[in-house]
């Protein structure tokens, strides 16, 4: 879940959403699998999104004792950041919650 208690109110996520689901997961560094289970997302389908988010120079990937961790760039927090901003507009006034 993305922090601010905005939960997407769909069962299915769009690739956005999964994006900002994994750079806020990695804001302070983590591993592959617990990005996997917090996710929610499938190993052939991480490694898609991994591969597409170091691409585009939104995660980094940093070796640490011999472990591959996953962090959110300064790119990536910008990617957040705007994300919640366009999800707070798209929020109907008075609504606490976001609802399309």
């Amino acid at each position: 879940m993305i922090k601010g208690g905005w939960e997407n109110p769909r069962k299915r996520r769009d690739h956005l959403y999964i994006i900002a689901e994994i750079l806020e997961i990695a804001k302070d560094g983590a591993l592959k699998t617990p990005i996997m289970y917090k996710a929610n997302l499938g190993f052939a389908q991480l490694n898609e999104y991994l591969s597409l988010l170091l691409g585009i120079r939104l995660l980094e990937a940093v070796i640490n004792d011999g472990k591959t961790v996953y962090k959110t760039t300064l790119k990536g927090l910008r990617y957040l950041q705007s994300y919640m901003e366009i999800r707070g507009l798209l929020r109907k006034e008075g609504e606490g919650s976001f609802k399309y």
